[in-house]
């Protein structure tokens, strides 16, 4: 199955005054812990209760790592950080800043690797993806897309998680 992307215009304008468009990953759906819990146990030796549970542990470590100010890296899936993103004005001097001035945030990078000629890095989870816009997908591959006014994933990677 393909990325299905659809156009989408901007709401702000661009210096000439013009409304862009540009492509938005458009989601047919949400897969939740126990399916994926299942699919790996089909994948695997284990059940899927074997697998959850081990899902339910990964959480607990990897926060009990965020919390504790490092990254966790899963290798070949990514990484994960703390991040503040601000959510006001700054202050003028050091000693007045304090977490109260940014919202917390779990930054996610996925794993990257080398290309055979080692001169391009992908992200392994974005490896081989293809990407069709939504009003071009013919045959049997066609998804019953959720109504366009559930809220949607902003693009550009990272994003709060929890």
């Amino acid at each position: 199955m393909p990325v299905i992307y659809k156009p989408c215009q901007s709401t702000i304008a661009n210096r000439s005054g013009k409304k862009l468009f540009y492509p938005r990953v458009k989601l047919t759906g949400n897969v939740d812990t126990n399916t994926v819990a299942r699919e790996i146990a089909e994948l695997s030796s284990l059940t899927s209760g074997d697998v959850k549970n081990v899902i339910d542990n990964l959480i607990t470590v990897v926060t009990r790592h965020l919390q504790s100010s490092e990254s966790v890296t899963l290798d070949g899936f990514g990484s994960f950080r703390y991040a503040l993103k601000t959510t006001g004005g700054g202050v003028e001097n050091a000693t007045d800043v304090s977490a109260s001035l940014a919202q917390l945030m779990v930054r996610f990078l996925p794993a990257c690797r080398r290309n055979t000629d080692g001169t391009r890095s992908t992200r392994s989870l974005v490896d081989g993806a293809k990407c069709v816009r939504f009003d071009q997908i013919q045959g049997e591959d066609i998804p019953t897309l959720p109504d366009d006014s559930e809220e949607e994933e902003e693009d550009g990677g990272g994003g709060a998680l929890g």
